[in-house]
């Protein structure tokens, strides 16, 4: 968690457009909710797992985002109407766009996390879950750059910054 927040802490500001998106987590038997906010450069703002998708489920993972980023200029999503409710409640100045089609950098970003479950043999528990993912999409964000947008060069030094990002991360939290 330490190198999670390190990590925020020294990152760019958030874009000004958030794409949100939800996915179901088994666990023992029992459906969760992972909700998974991403900003348009593709970073993971913040994750949260729930047992529900509903409005209020949608107000607790806004308040958690708005606390931690402030209000975003547009805020894009599937159709899941909790988060249309949610945002009229909490922040109706905000653009809010819903379709289909618009959010797949939101679920392209569940992908990861799915290849992770796998490996792992499935989460034991929806906070094991949380712990886990809120620090696995931090660091993946540093060490997995989109590659297809970057030039071979340009790809060799954000790979060089990203070491240098955890050496410097790991340096200071042992002398703490």
């Amino acid at each position: 968690l330490q190198y999670a927040k390190a990590i925020r802490r020294d990152r760019p500001k958030a874009a000004d457009k958030w794409h949100l998106g939800e996915v179901v987590l088994p666990i023992n038997g029992k459906k969760y909710w992972l909700w998974r906010a991403v900003d348009s450069k593709g970073d993971v703002l913040d994750i949260l797992v729930q047992s529900r998708r509903n409005k209020r489920a949608a107000i607790r993972f806004f308040r958690k985002l708005f606390k931690a980023f402030g209000e975003p200029r547009v805020i894009v999503t599937d159709k899941l109407r909790s988060y249309g409710a949610a945002l009229k409640e909490l922040a109706p100045g905000v653009e809010h766009r819903s379709h289909k089609g618009l959010n797949n950098r939101s679920e392209g970003s569940h992908r990861p996390t799915r290849r992770r479950e796998k490996i792992m043999g499935r989460f034991k528990s929806p906070r094991q879950a949380q712990r886990f993912l809120s620090v696995h999409d931090q660091v993946q964000t540093i060490f997995r750059p989109r590659r297809h947008t970057l030039s071979a060069a340009a790809y060799r030094q954000t790979r060089a910054d990203a070491h240098w990002i955890w050496d410097d991360t790991t340096r200071e939290l042992k002398a703490a």
